[in-house]
């Protein structure tokens, strides 16, 4: 990895919102859970020095909201910042955003997501009183300059809910090259949110910390393989059709700078690697097992 931190992160447009990203965003879940209060707002000031402007956060995060409510004070002009809800209840997700703009400090964020919608019940979500009207209704008041949601498992509710509705500007989905042959989004909802338009973010590149444990520094899924496979993988998801950004949480400066030199050297997989990698992530579906919920 020989560019130098004059470089700046490669930016790519978002969807059909016509924003400008990074290709690397910063996840605060690990830093929200893991880290102080002044060791956190060090790490999100030093991500925005870098360029890393895209940051997604959420009230599951414990202190993540209150952290960014200081550390972007004075700076939260240029920041694409993210809030999450995870409900299906259309009150519910309402009040979620009005408590997350309180927490943050902000009168609104760039994008607010519904949160896994895999987990959700889906009829209560897109029935009348659901969490989709309200995310709708959260967009025209001007609390949200873009609306999508996440997904992490049960891709069959990100297509219902993208067949829907066609007034969603974004989704963020789990999607690394072991997990497409467990839950396969990129084979299943990718290329229905990309006939729309929207602007795609990939999470859980790297497989998830192992275990599904944030509060405490530990290897991820894709660690565990071997850190050659932490650069292909995060390489596998940016060489995806529509995919603007890889949403990744650290918990220290150091993976920080891991990221940032990962998106400065960026460059698409060959053919052959796509192909080798294709290989490798069927064989190690099988002991990932569908570790985010139900297929």
């Amino acid at each position: 990895m020989g560019k130098t931190e004059t470089q700046t992160i490669p930016f790519r447009t978002f969807g059909k919102t016509g924003e400008k990203v990074p290709i690397f965003g910063l996840g605060t879940g690990p830093s929200g859970m893991g880290l102080t209060d002044d060791d956190a707002i060090r790490l999100y000031r030093r991500a925005l020095e870098l360029g890393t402007t895209y940051i997604d956060t959420a009230p599951g995060y414990d202190r993540a909201q209150s952290q960014l409510s200081r550390a972007l004070k004075g700076a939260r002009d240029g920041v694409f910042l993210t809030t999450k809800v995870p409900t299906s209840d259309g009150a519910t997700f309402t009040k979620g955003i009005e408590e997350n703009l309180k927490t943050l400090g902000v009168e609104y964020v760039d994008l607010a997501y519904i949160h896994s919608v895999g987990r959700q019940d889906i009829d209560i979500l897109l029935s009348a009183g659901g969490s989709l009207e309200a995310l709708l209704r959260v967009k025209e008041r001007g609390l949200a300059r873009y609306i999508g949601f996440t997904a992490h498992n049960k891709p069959s509710n990100a297509v219902r809910v993208l067949e829907a509705c066609d007034k969603l500007d974004a989704v963020m989905l789990a999607m690394n090259f072991v997990d497409r042959h467990v839950y396969g989004f990129e084979d299943r909802v990718l290329p229905l949110a990309r006939k729309q338009g929207l602007g795609v973010a990939a999470m859980k590149v790297y497989g998830g910390a192992t275990d599904m444990e944030y509060h405490r520094p530990v290897k991820s899924a894709m660690e565990v393989r071997g850190g050659h496979d932490l650069d292909l993988a995060f390489r596998y998801t940016l060489s995806l059709p529509g995919v603007s950004l890889n949403v990744i949480g650290v918990y220290s400066q150091e993976e920080l700078g891991q990221n940032i030199a990962r998106a400065r050297d960026f460059t698409p997989l060959s053919a052959g690697e796509a192909e080798a990698l294709d290989a490798e992530g069927r064989q190690a579906a099988g002991e990932w097992g569908a570790r985010y919920g139900e297929q």
